[in-house]
């Protein structure tokens, strides 16, 4: 018996040490330590998901062959370099099977749901779980077969299943048994079942839309209806004016009526007695200018003798052959063919397409080979046939081939006189047309500034970067009248724009009583800058007063005199900003240069303004995150790293070109090679003297007038018992010669910019000049000395 009891009290400590355990383990688990680091585990994971699935919008198309044609084990030995995903390998595969084997962008719900799982197990957070997973599991869903079925014939234009596999799985079952109509009907009533059970107020808020009630009939069959019902309201109001015991207003009938004093609001009274003889602003300003009498307006009378440059001003180089010789091309396909086939990647054809400077071979390889091989050859490649660089384009764009661009032995020059003769630059509609060169196909290449809306121009020195620049100028000097474009040329090098002083009537812009219309002062590239930030917000006033939304529509109407000029209205050319040596200027005024230049390249293309900035140093304090998310366009000529090269674009290539003008354009995801028009200084010289030696406009085209903060803003503000020591000489010195601003006191007496604001605003205050009207400058208001010693003497009293 004792042993017996003995034995059941050591079965019985032993059950009860392995309930402890089972409970201490239970309890770890349930701890609150313990959730915290499943919820930051699981946060962590969510936010490498959501790094991968964005990377996938930029790098996806790239990486699809090799995530799809692998399986997860050799995705994961592929070398570094190869995978363009932000989060490496796996995050490739993930956001693969995510975005494209799952629901597509949608998907994003479901990632969303497990963040916030996370946070709750954090406490960070207290939200019902079950009800959010039912929400985002059905949001997720819907939108995966909503996207499915809105862009189910759009598939084969994209790299991805926008609404996931599943989505467009389900969307086709759908689509056999229902119909199109019946997979609409369906999503319309799930969407309503969704949405009454996320938020409550929804059912009373659509029985108060869908409530019938009594309408007057808008159909044109009800017109005649419509008419009497408004002929009885109104004979229904004048029996009750009739009936009112006061009348609120006598009508005579020779039109002289006599407002009786009543508490009407008489502007009401106006409009509603006077309905059929209403107008608006812009048909009282188009009165007095009928275009039945004045005609069209044409902004070039303005300089009707104007002549464009001639063709014959640009030098014509003489090529004996425009092809690569046959046996280069036989030599260099036999060479890529061996190299290749000695890394196991069999050929079924080659084929060559010959540019100016580089040759594209466009290689078919054999079933079964996969993409990244080949990608991965590129320098032995570049070895093999000995050239200066070879660009792999892995696959082409629209083509079942992979591309390898090859520097000719030879390369052509690509002439400016050739591109500007050509068919395609004389018959383009383009606002702003620039020719640039000619693409790999020998094709001229052209694209409208006006649509960019900004361009931004980097490479490193000495490889063509100011070439592109003097042929995009030149492009706008041979399309664009001087009445229909200003340039803002920024120069801190003080010698590249310079040749363009000679235009500066005819196409140069330039702040008030300027010595030079070619900026080459950082402060006055600042105050340029404001200046140009005002004349924007000057041109959305008029536009804004017009009712049009851009100034191709604005000036259309002013051209049909549907807009007064005596009302400030006037015609807008297109002003151009160019900005070379960007870096320099960041470095000496940093953030104050690149608030007005982001605020123009934000807002300053539906009023005609364009920039493009230029540098040779692409970093990422230099061309920063604002710099391109304003400029899409861009030019990249050849860098010296793959760091600057995905800086400019984006993406790798630019360390791989040739130089001289050899060059990679990119709007959007395309990247377009380019071999840059060749204009040298004397074919500039001739264009800008044939254009300085005619008549031109009496000055450069004025900007508003500004300067900083610091020196006054008003006269309001101004006071002159503190005046300034050279209050009295500006005062003389305006009323002699009748003219007066910040830029001419600055010149005459040597001082800054914010000194002579000052000046300007005391003088302002004391009545010697007019507020500032943007481009037309100051009145001065003394006519002569005599009035002025007597307004001085008067404030000394």
């Amino acid at each position: 018996m004792s042993k017996n009891k003995k034995q059941s009290k050591t079965k019985k400590s032993e059950t009860k040490e392995k309930q402890g355990f089972f409970k201490s383990v239970a309890h770890f688990f349930t701890s609150h330590m313990m959730h915290f680091v499943i919820g930051l585990l699981i946060s962590f994971i969510t936010i490498y998901a959501v790094v991968a699935c964005v990377s996938f919008f930029f790098s996806g198309k790239a990486d699809q062959s090799i995530v799809n044609n692998n399986t997860l084990i050799e995705i994961m030995s592929i070398k570094k370099g190869l995978i363009l995903n932000w989060t490496g390998n796996f995050g490739a595969y993930l956001s693969d099977t995510i975005m494209n084997k799952w629901f597509g962008i949608p998907s994003f719900f479901m990632i969303g749901f497990f963040g916030a799982l996370g946070w709750r197990l954090m406490r960070l957070c207290n939200i019902n779980v079950f009800k959010w997973f039912l929400l985002c599991a059905a949001a997720t869903i819907w939108g995966s077969v909503f996207l499915a079925f809105s862009l189910s014939g759009f598939k084969d234009e994209t790299y991805f299943y926008v609404g996931g596999r599943h989505g467009y799985n389900i969307n086709e079952w759908l689509m056999n048994n229902l119909g199109r109509i019946g997979v609409l009907m369906l999503l319309l009533a799930v969407l309503v079942l969704f949405l009454v059970i996320v938020n409550s107020k929804i059912v009373p808020w659509m029985q108060s839309k869908l409530t019938i009630t009594r309408k007057p009939p808008k159909a044109k069959e009800y017109k005649e209806e419509e008419e009497e019902e408004e002929e009885e309201e109104e004979e229904e109001e004048e029996e009750e004016y009739r009936k009112e015991p006061e009348p609120q207003y006598q009508d005579n009938d020779d039109d002289t009526g006599e407002w009786v004093t009543v508490p009407v609001d008489e502007d009401k009274r106006y409009i509603a007695d006077n309905q059929p003889e209403r107008t608006t602003d812009t048909q009282k300003t188009t009165e007095p200018y009928d275009i039945a009498t004045l005609g069209e307006y044409d902004p070039r009378l303005d300089l009707s003798s104007y002549c464009f440059p001639e063709i014959g001003m640009l030098k014509r180089y003489e090529m004996p052959d425009n092809q690569v010789d046959k046996d280069e091309q036989n030599e260099n396909r036999e060479r890529i063919r061996k190299t290749l086939e000695k890394f196991g990647i069999p050929i079924e054809s080659i084929k060559a397409t010959v540019g100016p400077t580089i040759t594209l071979y466009e290689v078919v390889q054999a079933q079964g080979v996969r993409i990244s091989k080949i990608r991965n050859l590129e320098d032995d490649i570049a070895q093999s046939l000995k050239a200066l660089g070879v660009r792999i384009i892995a696959p082409m764009p629209g083509k079942g081939t992979i591309g390898m661009e090859v520097p000719n032995k030879k390369p052509q020059i690509v002439s400016m006189e050739s591109v500007i003769s050509s068919r395609k630059f004389g018959e383009s509609t383009y606002e702003l047309p620039i020719v640039l060169g000619r693409t790999i196909t020998n094709e001229v290449f052209m694209f409208d500034l006006a649509k960019m809306p900004h361009l931004l121009v980097a490479g490193a020195t000495g490889q063509g970067k100011s070439v592109g620049l003097n042929a995009i100028i030149t492009s706008l000097l041979y399309k664009k009248h001087p009445a229909e474009l200003k340039f803002v040329l920024v120069d801190p090098k003080m010698v590249e724009f310079n040749i363009y002083e000679d235009i500066e009537r005819h196409y140069l812009a330039k702040l008030p009583d300027s010595e030079r219309a070619i900026i080459t002062d950082p402060d006055k590239v600042i105050f340029t800058l404001k200046s140009l930030c005002r004349e924007m917000d000057d041109r959305y006033k008029l536009l804004t007063e017009a009712h049009v939304r851009n100034i191709a529509e604005y000036n259309e109407k002013f051209k049909n005199r549907q807009l007064n000029p005596e009302k400030g209205h006037r015609f807008m050319p297109y002003i151009v900003v160019v900005i070379d040596e960007f870096g320099d200027l960041i470095m000496t005024a940093g953030k104050e240069i690149e608030r007005p230049i982001a605020r123009i390249a934000q807002k300053a293309r539906a009023v005609g303004m364009h920039m493009i900035i230029a540098t040779q140093r692409p970093t990422t304090n230099i061309i920063t995150g604002v710099i391109k998310a304003n400029f899409p366009a861009r030019i990249a000529f050849k860098v010296s790293s793959m760091i600057d090269s995905r800086t400019i674009l984006d993406s790798p290539g630019a360390n791989k070109l040739v130089g001289r003008g050899d060059l990679l354009f990119s709007q959007g995801n395309e990247l377009q090679r380019v071999q840059c028009a060749l204009i040298n200084t004397d074919e500039i010289e001739n264009i800008i003297r044939f254009i300085g030696n005619q008549v031109g406009f009496a000055t450069a085209y004025p900007l508003p007038e500004v300067y900083d903060e610091e020196g006054g803003g008003g006269g309001e503000s101004v006071d002159l018992t503190n005046r300034d020591p050279l209050f009295e000489e500006a005062a003389r010195m305006v009323v002699l010669h009748q003219q007066g601003s910040a830029s001419n006191l600055q010149r005459k007496f040597s001082i800054g910019y914010n000194r002579a604001g000052k000046l300007m605003d005391q003088l302002q205050k004391a009545g010697i000049v007019s507020e500032n009207d943007g481009s037309k400058g100051r009145q001065v208001l003394l006519q002569d000395e005599y009035q002025l010693e007597q307004l001085l003497a008067r404030l000394d009293k």
